[in-house]
C-alpha cells in the first residue's frame, strides 16, 4: 500500500512515490508557492539558542524549584 502525506500547502493527499514527480507536493503550483514563502521570508528557520539564553532559562528555572521549595514545611523532606 502506498504512503500517502498531505501538500504542505494545500493539504491535498498525495501519494509518496514515484507517481508523484512534486512530492511532497501535489503539483508545480504548490511547490512554487512553497519556494515562494521561504524567498520572501514568510518561511524561516528559527535560530537556536545561544549559550547565553540556555543558561538564564536553567538559571530561572533553578530559582523557580528553590522557590517552591522553601514553601514547604521541613516535614515535607522528613517522610
Amino acid at each position: 500500500m502506498p504512503t500517502i502525506v498531505q501538500c504542505p500547502t494545500c493539504k491535498n493527499d498525495v501519494v509518496w512515490g514515484e507517481t508523484s514527480p512534486f512530492r511532497p507536493f501535489c503539483s508545480k503550483r504548490c511547490q512554487l508557492i512553497d519556494l515562494g514563502e521561504w524567498s520572501s521570508e514568510s518561511n524561516a528557520i528559527s535560530t537556536p539558542l545561544t549559550t547565553e539564553q540556555k543558561h538564564g532559562d536553567a538559571q530561572a528555572f533553578i530559582e523557580e524549584v528553590e522557590a517552591m521549595l522553601a514553601q514547604n514545611e521541613d516535614s515535607f523532606f522528613k517522610e
